[in-house]
C-alpha cells in the first residue's frame, strides 16, 4: 500500500512535468509529418514508416523515464527530502519499488498516447501510399493487418523502456542526472550492438581481448535485440503474442528484477543526511 502511495505521487509528477508533454507534442509531430514523406523504398514507404515510429516511440519514452527517475530519485537524495519521506514508517525498498512503478505507469500513459497515434498514422498511410503509387483504394482487413503488426512492436518497447527504467533506477541511487543518462543511452546502444559484435569477432584471427570484451557485454548487458521489431516489419509477418512477446516479458522481468535488486543493495547504505 505504502509503495502504491509513492508510485501514484511519482506518476503525478512525472506527468505534470513539461518534458512529458514536449516529448508527445514532438513524436506526435513527427509520426504525422512523415506520412507523407516519401522514403523512395519502392512501395515499401509503409515498412520504414512502422520502423522509425517505433523507434521514435521507444527513444521518447526512454528519455521520459531516464528524466523521470533522475529527478525523483537522484534529485530527492541529493536535495536530502528522500530522508523526509524515509523518516516516516516506509522502508528503503518500498521508496524505490514506488519511483520504479510510478514511472512505469507514466511511460505507459505515454506508449498508450503515441501508440493510438501511431496506429492511426499507420492506418492513414498504407491507403495514402496506395492511392499515390497505384491510384486504388486499399482493402480493410489489410489495413487492419497493418494496424495489428505494430501492436506486438509497441508491447516491445514498453518491455524495453521498462527494463531500461529499472536500470536508470538503480543508477540514480549513486549517481546525478547527466551521467545516469550517459550510462543508460550507452547501454541502450551496446545491448542493440552486442550481438553484432559477438558474431563480428567470433571468427578465427579476431583479438583474444576483444573477443573477451564482446562476451562480456553480453553475459552482462541486456540483449536488447530481443525487443526489436524491425525485422519482423522488414518481411512483413505478424510477431507472435505467445511464442515471442510471452518470453520477452518473461526476459523483461527477470532482468528488471535483477536490477531492482542491484539498487536495494546500492540504496541500503546511502547516506541520505
Amino acid at each position: 500500500m505504502k509503495t502504491l502511495v509513492i508510485a501514484r505521487a511519482t506518476f503525478k509528477e512525472a506527468v505534470r512535468q513539461p518534458a512529458f508533454f514536449v516529448l508527445i507534442f514532438l513524436a506526435s509531430f513527427y509520426l504525422f509529418w512523415s506520412i507523407f514523406v516519401s522514403y523512395f523504398t519502392f512501395g515499401e514507404d509503409i515498412k520504414m514508416y512502422k520502423d522509425t515510429g517505433l523507434t521514435t516511440i521507444s527513444f521518447v519514452s526512454l528519455l521520459l523515464a531516464l528524466l523521470t527517475a533522475s529527478s525523483t530519485v537522484a534529485d530527492e537524495i541529493e536535495g536530502k527530502t528522500a530522508i523526509t519521506l524515509l523518516s516516516k514508517p516506509i522502508n528503503r525498498r518500498q521508496f524505490l519499488l514506488g519511483k520504479y512503478f510510478g514511472i512505469e505507469a507514466a511511460v505507459l500513459l505515454m506508449i498508450l498516447i503515441l501508440g493510438a497515434a501511431f496506429c492511426a498514422g499507420v492506418w492513414y498511410k498504407y491507403a495514402y501510399d496506395l492511392r499515390e503509387s497505384a491510384g486504388g483504394a486499399a482493402e480493410l482487413e489489410k489495413r487492419i493487418s497493418q494496424v495489428l503488426q505494430v501492436l506486438p512492436g509497441l508491447a516491445l518497447v514498453f518491455f524495453e523502456v521498462s527494463l531500461l527504467t529499472a536500470i536508470s533506477v538503480a543508477i540514480s541511487t549513486r549517481l546525478p542526472i547527466l551521467v545516469n543518462m550517459v550510462l543508460c543511452i550507452t547501454v541502450f546502444f551496446l545491448g542493440h550492438l552486442t550481438p553484432v559484435l559477438v558474431s563480428a569477432t567470433g571468427g578465427e584471427g579476431a583479438n583474444d581481448l576483444v573477443q573477451f570484451m564482446a562476451r562480456l557485454f553480453e553475459f552482462v548487458l541486456p540483449s536488447l535485440e530481443f525487443f526489436n521489431a524491425g525485422p519482423s516489419i522488414a518481411t512483413g509477418s505478424l510477431i507472435p503474442w505467445t511464442e515471442y512477446v510471452l518470453p520477452a516479458f518473461i526476459y523483461c522481468a527477470m532482468y528488471s528484477a535483477v536490477a531492482l535488486c542491484f539498487a536495494f543493495i546500492l540504496f541500503e547504505d546511502r547516506d541520505l543526511a
